[in-house]
């Protein structure tokens, strides 16, 4: 196989579908959110079938109730290593969040932002 991370590295991300099925993957602390969910795409587990999506584009992490960026490392969310992280694999086309490009010049102009319901 390719290189192989050394263990002390790596973080073991336990990823859960919305429908409750777990697995678990290892990854180094310089993998990002993007890099995560093209993997995970790319060896999608067998008993994940049902939930196979179209793209990894549209593969979203979330950590601790948020939303976790593409770019974002593991390495930067300072995870425990050795240990097992939990996080959640969902399918979304868009981040509900108000920093995307077009939703940014809108909440200039509108103030009822305020009130979005993530």
């Amino acid at each position: 196989s390719s290189s192989e991370v050394p263990l002390y590295e790596d973080i073991t991300l336990k990823l859960i579908l919305v429908s409750g099925k777990t697995k678990e993957f290892p990854f180094s602390p310089s993998n990002s959110a993007a890099d995560i969910a093209k993997h995970v795409y790319n060896h999608w587990p067998m008993d994940w079938e049902e939930e196979q999506v179209s793209s990894p584009n549209i593969l979203r992490l979330i950590y601790q109730g948020r939303f976790l960026h593409g770019n974002v490392t593991l390495g930067a969310l300072k995870l425990p290593h050795g240990k097992i992280t939990v996080m959640h694999l969902v399918a979304r086309e868009t981040l509900p969040e108000p920093n995307s490009q077009g939703q940014r010049n809108r909440e200039k102009t509108r103030e009822s932002n305020c009130c979005v319901i993530l």
